[in-house]
């Protein structure tokens, strides 16, 4: 499972600009399989997106696709890791060692 962490790069109204193709995108992500949650920041300095996506080179080239990276809007940094707890709403989410 990943985190990408979104940090914007470029004031809100330029985002802003490209926020309904980023939801178009994300909404692609999700009914693929590809994205199990995702939201804004509070203060909005960028979003959050958890991927249960199999290998980070694939997860990589999901990202490119998003319109915040085509027109350079944000930088992505992603987090891999493990889920061996989660409450009984998420036990979907738990990876087998």
């Amino acid at each position: 499972m990943f985190i990408i962490n979104l940090n914007y790069e470029k004031p809100l109204e330029e985002v802003d600009k490209y926020l309904d193709a980023h939801l178009k995108y994300l909404e692609e992500q999700y009914s693929l399989g590809n994205f199990v949650a995702s939201g804004k920041k509070i203060p909005r300095t960028g979003g959050v997106i958890l991927s249960k996506m199999n290998f980070l080179t694939d997860l990589k080239k999901v990202l490119r696709q998003d319109p915040f990276h085509k027109a350079n809007l944000a930088t992505y940094e992603i987090t891999e890791f493990v889920p061996s707890m989660t409450a009984k709403e998420f036990e979907g989410l738990k990876e087998l060692t």
